[in-house]
């Protein structure tokens, strides 16, 4: 799972480092390891974090659940987590469950039931609200970026990367400046979903990001973006000009 940020709170060294070295290996990017329920606060209210991985007991005391108390109550601050602990009592386990974690596991960790359990509250989360969830769920789409399921995992795509998206069948495929992405998801459907001040259709396999827009050249039907690329301009779409205040 590319490019999304897990901060881990866990203070225990050798398990918070094997966590890392897991994590890592699969593309997740560690924004920080917290020992304390003050530390955990701190990273998690000074990085961009999608995801936590909390050691329910810390230092003794059961502050991982303090902590997803904590984020639970703020306004806008709730983020999916997945707990991870030894203690088998069932009274930390009932308030530990009104938390509403994702996942609630116990260690010593199991490399594939900690991936699987990250990427399904990821999934999960980010499907609620204002979040769109294509068709083979292998798409998570809210209003700044995309989580696209890549092998058995998911790549994160900030929408102002995308440079143009293609419909081929029952397929879109996504064009970023870094990579291509294939979805089976229809144009309209997630055209519906993007912000229309941003992205534009331009022909009925073609949507565009106009802040990726190089040149337009109407007598040939064509747009030319940003990498090279280029896009098809119709008949039907062509009031995309008047969106183009540069032009004149």
């Amino acid at each position: 799972m590319d490019n999304v940020n897990v901060l881990i709170i866990e203070d225990t060294k050798a398990e918070s480092d094997a966590l890392v070295k897991v994590l890592e290996e699969n593309n997740y990017n560690i924004v920080g390891v917290a020992t304390s329920y003050k530390d955990a606060l701190d990273l998690f209210y000074n990085n961009k974090v999608d995801v936590v991985v909390i050691d329910i007991f810390l230092n003794g005391n059961p502050d991982g659940i303090t902590f997803a108390e904590t984020i639970n109550v703020v306004p806008d601050a709730a983020r999916p987590f997945v707990f991870l602990t030894s203690s088998t009592d069932r009274k930390i386990f009932e308030r530990a469950k009104l938390t509403q974690p994702f996942s609630f596991l116990m260690k010593p960790f199991n490399e594939l039931e900690i991936l699987y359990a990250i990427e399904m509250a990821v999934e999960k989360f980010y499907a609620q609200n204002d979040v769109f969830l294509s068709d083979e769920e292998d798409t998570v789409i809210s209003k700044e970026y995309l989580f696209i399921k890549k092998g058995k995992s998911l790549k994160k795509v900030h929408l102002k990367e995308i440079i143009f998206i293609e419909v081929e069948e029952k397929y879109c495929n996504i064009i970023t400046e870094k990579e291509k992405f294939v979805i089976l998801i229809s144009l309209t459907k997630i055209l519906d979903l993007l912000d229309d001040n941003n992205f534009c259709r331009t022909h009925r396999n073609f949507i565009v990001n106009t802040e990726k827009i190089l040149e337009i050249v109407p007598s040939d039907n064509l747009i030319l973006l940003s990498g090279g690329h280029k896009a098809t301009l119709s008949d039907t779409y062509k009031t995309i000009i008047k969106k183009i205040r540069t032009l004149k």
